[in-house]
């Protein structure tokens, strides 16, 4: 279990004793493990400023099988949920919230879908993710990223996901500083499954993601999934030099050519106008051309491995060889 916390101070021992223990408790009958816990869990603390460290350091206490990893400052929940991710040792990790809109009960779904052969399970919202604001932006957010991306997202997919440990080594090849975690999973592919769940109100206290960070996070899952924005401004630039160049053609033809047979008499500041917008175009066409190339820049940048294997379905290359 992965749970990253930041300001969950008043909710995280309500969260953790009445949710999350009752819900593990169930593990062992289900994965048939005998003696130890089948299960360890990761808090981390991103840099809160209320009594979250505290409070998770004195459920630490209680047993071995729990973690907590302090961050020194509020590195922002992608980070942290990256370092919980390398933190665990587990051949299965669940990521999900501290404010209980996760629920636990669902654990067991997801566990049955991972024994079963499942390397991805994702959680999927059946209900809306608050007001009319927040409904309607998360649903433009998905109809725009899917519009762009190679790798199309399951509208309303969460964090809440449990990652086979094929899936967490090749997660963990991944350096890039501005990360989307669900992005990145998704990006990786592998055998995946969803689970719907009905997210519950929060535990305690309020929503660290104001409509601002929200607003950020959408701007930055685009940005990082996809190099198609770099290139919008060069298709505007295409449409706007053909038009122009259409229309002074036209011109032309009628006006001197022909002597102006339809009676347009165009003026010369409009005749002007139209040159000055054909060369706009050519700028933008330009910056297209450089957007290109960018691209390539970006893409090489970013570090991201070529490719994923999954070896629990290759056959005669992985088993004899230590790697």
């Amino acid at each position: 279990m992965v749970v990253p916390a930041y300001n969950e101070g008043e909710g995280i021992r309500s969260f953790h004793d009445s949710l999350l223990m009752p819900a593990l408790r169930q593990l062992k009958d289900i994965l048939a493990v005998s003696g130890e816990n089948p299960y360890e869990i990761v808090y981390v603390n991103d840099g809160s400023t209320d009594t979250t460290l505290e409070k998770l350091q004195s459920i630490a206490e209680t047993a071995s099988y729990i973690k907590v990893v302090n961050l020194s400052r509020n590195f922002g929940k992608e980070v942290a949920t990256t370092a919980g991710i390398e933190a665990a040792s587990g051949q299965g990790v669940l990521i999900m919230d501290a404010d209980g809109q996760h629920p636990p009960a669902c654990i067991e779904r997801f566990v049955d879908l991972w024994q079963k052969g499942h390397q991805v399970i994702v959680g999927v919202r059946s209900n809306d993710a608050g007001g009319f604001i927040k409904t309607q932006g998360s649903k433009l957010f998905y109809r725009v990223l899917n519009s762009i991306s190679d790798q199309q997202t399951v509208p309303r997919s969460t964090d809440f996901r449990l990652l086979d440990r094929e899936v967490v080594d090749a997660f963990l090849r991944f350096d890039e500083r501005n990360r989307i975690t669900r992005g990145l999973i998704d990006w990786l592919g592998f055998q995946r499954e969803y689970v719907e769940f009905a997210a519950p109100d929060r535990l305690a206290g309020e929503a660290t993601y104001s409509l601002r960070k929200l607003v950020g996070l959408a701007l930055n899952s685009f940005i990082t999934m996809s190099t198609k924005p770099l290139f919008a401004f060069g298709y505007l630039g295409l449409l706007i030099t053909l038009l122009a160049a259409l229309t002074g053609g036209v011109i032309i033809l009628q006006q001197f050519l022909l002597g102006d047979p339809m009676g347009w008499d165009i003026s010369g500041s409009a005749m002007v106008g139209i040159l000055v917008t054909f060369l706009v175009g050519l700028l933008l066409v330009a910056q297209g051309m450089l957007a290109v190339y960018l691209s390539h820049i970006y893409v090489q940048a970013q570090g991201r491995p070529l490719y994923a294997v999954d070896r629990s379905s290759s056959r005669n290359l992985y088993e004899s060889k230590d790697v």
